[in-house]
C-alpha cells in the first residue's frame, strides 16, 4: 500500500512537470511558466536593476550651473560589474528557460517583459546596439504588447545615445501625435516619458525652440515627480539663457508651488528666481524670501548658493558693500563647493578690479585658478588671461613700492634711520610678544584642562589642582625653559643664563636678528651705482605701468598718475619723448587741451625730426619710417653681438636707448625680448620673469610674445 502511494505520487509530480514543460501550449504550462518568470526570475532580476538606477542616481551630481540634461545618468568611461549584468542575466535566463515558442509563437506572456528589462539593462550599461536589438524585437514579436508603447520609447533613447536622433524624432512623433489621434488617447505616464526623450532628441539636435515645446507638453500633468520638476527647471534655464527673464519667473514659480516636487529642484528653483529678477520690485521680494531661507537650518547645506545670490541681488541694486559681505559669507559658508567658490571670488575679484583695486582683484583671480574644478573652461581660461595680464601690472607695482620704500630710506640721515628701524623692531617685539603669550595661554593653560589625565579633578580652578599645575611647569620648561621672573621675559634677550633645557642652551648663544638694530642698517645700500640702478628700475617700472593702464585697463586716472610721477623723477633721456607723447594722448581724448598743448610743445621743440613730431603736425599723412627695416635690422644685430659677448647691462641699456626711436617699427618685439634675455643674465629670476612677463602681455600675438608666454609658463613651474 505503502508503495503504491510512492508510485502514485511520482507519476503525480512526473505528470504535473510534463504538463508545465516549455514545449506544451497547455493552459497550466503557459500559466505555470509565467508565473515562475514574473515572481522568480524576472522579480529578482527588476531588484536588481533598480538597485543599478538607484546607485545611478545616488552617484548622480548635478551642476547647477549649467543646463540640467534632461536625463541624469553619468555613463562611466572604465566599465566594472554592476547589478544591471545581474538584470541581464536573469532576463536572459527567463528567455532561454521559460520561453514557450511553439508554432512562430510566444505562448509565454512574460517574455516580452524579459526583452524589456534586457534592453533597459544593457542601455545603462552603454551597450547601446544590443539594447536597440531587444526593444525591435519586442515591437516585431509583441505589436500589441502593453509595454509596446513604453519599449518604442527606450528604443528612441537609445538611438539619440548612439547619435540617431533624427530616427529617434521621426518614430516619437509617430508614438505620440500620430498613433495618439488614430486610438484611446495614451496614458499621461506615457505621454509624460515620450515627450521628455522627444525633449532630449531635439536638445541633442540644436533645435532648442522644438525641445521647449516638447518640455511645456511634458509638464502639462507631472504625474512623475522626480522627472516633472526636472522638465520644468531645464525648461526654466532655456528661457534664462535666452533672456526672457519672465517666462523663466513662471517656470521657477511653477516648481516651487509644485507640492511633490524634490526639494533639491525647489531650492535651486528659488535661487534661479534671485538670478533672473527683472526689476527693483522683483528684487526686493525675492530678495525677502532668500533671507527666510538663509534663517531655514534645512537649507545649510545651500547656504553657499543662497548667500551668493543675495551678493547678487544687492549688487544689482548698487549695494557694492552689502554685496561684498555676502559673496564672503558665501565663501565661508560650510560645505561650500569649489565651483561656488570660483563664482564669489570672480565677482569679489570684477568689484575690485573695476575699483581699480588691482592688486585685491589679481588675489581674487589668483584663488580661482588654484581651486578651478576645469581649467579647460572657457570662463577659467578667460579668468587665467586676465590674471596674467595683472600680474605682470603687480609685478611692475611691487617694483615701484619695493624700490621707493629703499630709496626713501636711504635719503634719511643715520640717525633718522636708527630711529626708523628701531621703532620696527618694537612693532616686532610687541607682535612676538603677543604670539608667545596665545602660545602660552593654549598650550599650558588650555592643554592641562584638556588632557584626560586631568578629568577627575574637573571643576577645580587651575592653581590648585597640583597635577594641571605640575603639567602647565612641564609645558612651559618645554616652551621657554627655565626663565627668570622679570619684565619682558618672553623675549630672546631675556633667556636665564642657568636655563638647563637643551633647547634654551642653543638659544642662548644665537643672536636673534629680528631684533638686531645693526643687521637692518647694513642693508641700506649706500652705493651710488646701485642707488641709480633702484632709481631707474623704479622709474621703468612707473612708465610700463602708466602704458599697461592706458592701453589694457583704459584706466586713464591711473595712467596719468604713473605716467606724471615718472615725469616730475628726471627720468632717462630715452623716456622722455614717449612719456609725452602718451601724457599728450591721454589729455587729448579727456579733452584738456592745456595739459595736451603743454606736452605737444616738448615734442615739437625738444624731438621735432621724430615720427611723434609728424602724427602731431600731419596726423593724415602716413608715418615715414626715421630708419628703413634694413638699418633697424642691422642695429638688431649689433645689440645681438653684444649679447653673445656677454655684456648683458651694456645690450639693455642700448636697447633702451634705440627703443624709443622704433615706435613704429615691427622689430620692436625683438629688441623687446632680446632686452628680457639680457635683464635674466645679470639680474635675478623675478626681474627676469617680470621682463618677459611684459613681453607676453604687450606683444602676446607676435611670434616672440608667444616665446615670452612659454617662458614664463617654464618659470612658473
Amino acid at each position: 500500500m505503502k508503495y503504491t502511494k510512492k508510485i502514485i505520487i511520482i507519476l503525480s509530480v512526473f505528470a504535473f512537470l510534463s504538463a508545465c514543460s516549455t514545449k506544451k501550449n497547455t493552459v497550466i504550462s503557459r500559466n505555470y511558466q509565467a508565473l515562475t518568470t514574473k515572481y522568480n526570475v524576472l522579480f529578482n532580476g527588476k531588484e536588481a536593476f533598480n538597485l543599478g538606477v538607484e546607485a545611478f542616481n545616488y552617484s548622480y551630481e548635478d551642476d547647477w550651473f549649467k543646463q540640467l540634461p534632461i536625463e541624469p545618468i553619468k555613463f562611466e568611461e572604465e566599465k566594472t560589474n554592476t547589478p544591471f549584468d545581474a538584470a541581464e542575466e536573469k532576463a536572459v535566463k527567463a528567455i532561454q528557460k521559460h520561453g514557450m515558442k511553439i508554432e512562430g509563437v510566444e505562448r509565454n506572456r512574460q517574455i516580452d517583459d524579459a526583452y524589456l528589462l534586457l534592453g533597459k539593462a544593457r542601455y545603462y550599461d552603454q551597450r547601446f546596439i544590443p539594447a536597440i536589438e531587444a526593444f525591435n524585437y519586442i515591437i516585431t514579436t509583441y505589436p500589441f504588447a502593453s509595454l509596446i508603447n513604453e519599449t518604442k520609447i527606450w528604443r528612441a533613447k537609445a538611438n539619440i545615445r548612439i547619435g540617431n536622433e533624427e530616427f529617434a524624432i521621426a518614430s516619437l512623433k509617430l508614438l505620440l501625435k500620430v498613433k495618439d489621434t488614430l486610438q484611446v488617447n495614451l496614458p499621461d505616464e506615457i505621454k509624460e516619458l515620450g515627450y521628455s526623450a522627444l525633449a532630449m532628441a531635439y536638445i541633442k539636435a540644436d533645435s532648442i525652440q522644438k525641445a521647449k515645446k516638447m518640455l511645456t507638453r511634458a509638464t502639462r500633468t507631472l504625474k512623475n515627480k522626480e522627472q516633472g520638476a526636472r522638465n520644468l527647471f531645464v525648461l526654466g534655464q532655456i528661457y534664462s539663457l535666452e533672456n526672457k527673464k519672465d517666462s523663466a519667473l513662471r517656470v521657477f514659480n511653477k516648481i516651487i508651488n509644485f507640492r511633490r516636487a524634490p526639494y533639491k529642484y525647489k531650492i535651486h528653483a528659488n535661487i534661479a528666481l534671485a538670478k533672473n529678477a527683472t526689476n527693483d520690485a522683483t528684487s526686493l521680494a525675492i530678495l525677502k524670501k532668500m533671507q527666510k531661507l538663509i534663517k531655514n537650518r534645512d537649507n545649510r547645506a545651500y547656504l553657499d548658493e543662497l548667500y551668493y545670490q543675495v551678493g547678487f541681488l544687492h549688487e544689482k541694486n548698487d549695494s557694492i558693500n552689502s554685496a561684498i559681505a555676502y559673496y564672503n559669507k558665501s565663501l565661508r559658508a560650510p560645505a561650500t563647493s569649489n565651483k561656488q567658490k570660483t563664482f564669489s571670488y570672480e565677482k569679489l575679484g570684477n568689484i575690485n578690479f573695476k575699483n581699480s583695486k588691482y592688486q585685491l582683484a589679481s588675489s581674487y583671480y589668483d584663488s580661482i585658478l588654484k581651486i578651478a574644478p576645469d581649467t579647460l573652461n572657457l570662463r577659467i581660461r578667460r579668468i587665467k588671461r586676465k590674471q596674467k595680464n595683472l600680474a605682470c601690472l603687480i609685478n611692475f607695482e611691487n617694483i615701484v613700492t619695493k624700490n621707493d620704500s629703499i630709496l626713501k630710506i636711504t635719503s634719511l640721515s643715520k640717525a633718522a634711520q636708527k630711529v626708523y628701524f628701531q621703532k620696527y623692531i618694537d612693532a616686532l617685539k610687541k607682535k612676538d610678544e603677543a604670539a608667545a603669550q596665545l602660545k602660552l595661554n593654549q598650550d599650558a593653560f588650555g592643554a592641562s584642562f584638556g588632557g584626560n589625565s586631568l578629568q577627575s579633578n574637573k571643576g577645580k580652578w587651575y592653581f590648585y589642582n597640583s597635577q594641571s599645575l605640575g603639567y602647565g611647569k612641564t609645558e612651559f620648561q618645554k616652551n621657554w625653559g627655565n626663565r627668570k621672573l622679570e619684565d619682558n621675559w618672553r623675549w630672546f634677550s631675556k633667556i636665564a643664563a642657568n636655563n638647563s633645557t637643551a633647547k634654551d642652551s642653543s638659544q642662548v648663544g644665537k643672536k636673534n636678528l629680528r631684533y638686531d638694530l645693526a643687521s637692518y642698517l647694513k642693508t641700506i645700500p649706500t652705493d651710488t651705482i646701485v642707488i641709480n640702478t633702484l632709481i631707474i628700475e623704479r622709474n621703468q617700472a612707473l612708465y610700463e605701468l602708466g602704458i599697461i593702464y592706458k592701453e589694457q585697463f583704459k584706466d586713464t586716472k591711473l595712467a596719468i598718475e604713473r605716467l606724471e610721477r615718472v615725469a616730475s623723477l628726471v627720468p632717462t633721456k630715452e623716456l622722455i619723448l614717449p612719456i609725452n607723447w602718451h601724457l599728450h594722448k591721454v589729455y587729448k581724448e579727456l579733452g584738456d587741451e592745456e595739459k595736451a598743448s603743454k606736452h605737444k610743445n616738448v615734442i615739437l621743440i625738444d624731438y621735432s625730426k621724430t615720427k611723434f613730431a609728424q602724427a602731431i603736425t600731419s596726423p593724415n599723412k602716413p608715418f615715414e619710417e626715421e630708419k628703413s627695416i634694413n638699418e633697424v635690422e642691422k642695429i638688431y644685430k649689433e645689440m645681438y653681438y653684444l649679447y653673445k659677448e656677454e655684456a648683458f647691462e651694456e645690450t639693455v641699456t642700448k636697447i633702451n636707448e634705440i627703443l624709443s626711436t622704433l615706435q613704429n617699427s615691427k622689430l620692436i618685439p625683438k629688441f623687446e625680448l632680446l632686452k628680457a634675455y639680457a635683464i635674466g643674465k645679470y639680474k635675478d629670476k623675478e626681474s627676469y620673469e617680470v621682463a618677459m612677463n611684459f613681453v607676453a602681455v604687450r606683444y602676446g600675438n607676435t611670434t616672440e610674445g608667444k616665446q615670452a608666454k612659454k617662458i614664463v609658463t617654464q618659470l612658473g613651474n
